[in-house]
């Protein structure tokens, strides 16, 4: 199934054909680092994880060029380090270490590339050069501004009327502007703020500057696919696509656009100046970096998600799902099966359908609970057998079952563990997964011995025993949750 992604400028699904399938380049904006991430910053940077384990299972490992940057200068930036009284350089390496770590949490792979901007003045002075040459930008009182009049397009991603995006921005009003739309693409600095020598005096550049140049850079002029969140499209996309095409003799910035919907907390979008944004960091403190990761990816990534702790709770309980069935039937360990990987990989071929994927891997889990139970019918049958004289039982018939299952069981979970590998999950050896952050508990053995026990009493109508197991382990802080699929259990 060829690979086919929502592309943003075009409004529509398309067949994604890279322009060099030996080279295709996928750049994503990255951190601003002066602070924590929240969680709806997590989703770009795992929604874009995803599409570049899928493309690099497309194409080959050596075949993908990631770049994801670091803006490493901003006016955040050095409002952090007059409050704090920390060096500029101190702050934003360590809130980019701090955003590697988080993102590693969560599963995140490194980017192939990662390119601060403060690495690039060099080429964005060379870049604002090119564009007062073509008439694109111009100085004034030591600013250098993009004219967005030298771009007729301007507005094509957003599809929103000028006035209107300029409205909605809250676009600066300066009266060195010769349009209210212009935007700034070099600033003075003060005396007291970083900045560098260029024609135009010392200062420093625009945020939209930096990601054109260095896509230029480290990438070429054109690229395949440019991702972010939703709400870059404007005015942060839109001003690269003008400043890129107009430096460039009118060559796309990217040939494909790509956008994550936005996380929500109730009614609102998560942002930091609404107060509601939760850390990536504090939430890794309680959660596993596995479940956070599945449930930033359990809606579409286009679409809005709604953030609670249900939703966290469910993660957590479908997580251990999965670890309970890659657990089942130890002595057959997983065997490989290419075949389901690359079935299961086919949805994310459909512009990321996690929603589908994520269906598709329960029924997997499914059929292991399901031809575990009947083993273990068959092995009681045999059993039964060997004790009862009188019971009757086609021996031959009965091991040929037993092994078929034990094969299919074999398989199905060697494809879902390198399916969810592939994915960014099942990376946690399950006694551990189990174990949690429990000290002095129940182990994880013991506890799956009494679900069994409780399972075996259920069946024989024992309703008081297994109460009496149920709330032995809550006393002892393990949750029993039943499901269609058996009993999953967690500590609370």
């Amino acid at each position: 199934m060829p690979l086919t992604i929502y592309d943003s400028m075009a409004r529509e699904k398309r067949e994604f054909i890279p322009a060099d399938p030996d080279r295709v380049t996928l750049y994503v904006c990255g951190p601003t680092v002066y602070s924590y991430a929240h969680i709806g910053n997590a989703r770009s940077a795992v929604a874009f994880d995803l599409l570049y384990r899928v493309l690099r299972a497309q194409y080959g490992e050596n075949h993908v060029v990631y770049a994801r940057n670091i803006t490493d200068i901003d006016d955040k930036i050095i409002k952090a380090a007059r409050e704090s009284g920390e060096p500029i350089g101190a702050i934003t390496e360590k809130f980019a270490d701090i955003y590697r770590a988080d993102m590693g949490a969560l599963g995140v792979l490194r980017p192939d590339l990662e390119p601060k901007a403060t690495g690039h003045v060099g080429p964005m002075i060379a870049m604002m050069e090119r564009l007062i040459e073509e008439d694109a930008a111009y100085e004034a009182e030591g600013h250098v501004l993009f004219s967005v009049d030298a771009y007729a397009d301007y507005g094509k991603l957003s599809g929103a009327d000028r006035d209107e995006m300029i409205a909605g921005a809250r676009v600066e009003v300066a009266p060195y502007k010769k349009s209210p739309a212009d935007f700034v693409l070099w600033k003075p600095s003060k005396e007291d703020e970083p900045g560098w020598d260029s024609p135009w005096g010392r200062g420093r550049p625009g945020w939209h500057l930096e990601c054109s140049v260095m896509i230029e850079s480290e990438l070429g002029e054109t690229i395949d696919i440019h991702g972010g969140g939703q709400d870059l499209r404007f005015p942060h996309h839109e001003n690269e696509i003008a400043q890129s095409a107009c430096a460039h003799k009118g060559a796309p910035l990217a040939h494909y656009w790509m956008h994550n919907g936005f996380l929500r907390m109730g009614e609102d979008k998560m942002s930091k100046s609404l107060g509601n944004i939760l850390l990536a960091h504090d939430l890794l403190k309680d959660w596993h970096g596995e479940v956070l990761r599945w449930a930033l990816l359990s809606a579409h990534y286009r679409q809005p998600l709604e953030w609670t702790e249900e939703l966290l709770k469910q993660s957590k309980q479908q997580m251990d799902r999965f670890y309970r069935a890659l657990t089942l039937v130890p002595e057959f360990p997983p065997l490989k099966n290419e075949k389901l990987v690359e079935h299961l990989t086919t949805f994310l071929h459909d512009d990321l359908n996690t929603p589908a994927l994520f269906s598709a891997m329960h029924g997997i889990a499914s059929n292991i609970f399901t031809h575990a139970e009947e083993r273990e019918a068959l092995l009681k049958n045999l059993k039964r057998g060997d004790a009862e004289p009188d019971y009757k039982i086609d021996r031959k018939l009965v091991e040929g079952r037993i092994k078929e299952f034990e094969e299919k069981i074999q398989m199905w979970k060697g494809g879902l563990l390198a399916a969810g590998k592939r994915f960014g999950f099942f990376n946690e050896d399950p006694a551990v997964w189990f174990k949690g952050a429990d000290s002095g508990g129940p182990s994880a053995e013991e506890i799956e011995a009494l679900i069994a026990e409780r399972a075996e009493a259920r069946k024989a109508k024992n309703f008081a025993r297994a109460d009496e197991i149920r709330d032995d382990l809550a006393a002892k802080g393990v949750i029993l949750e039943d499901g269609a699929q058996g009993a999953t259990w967690r500590r609370s």
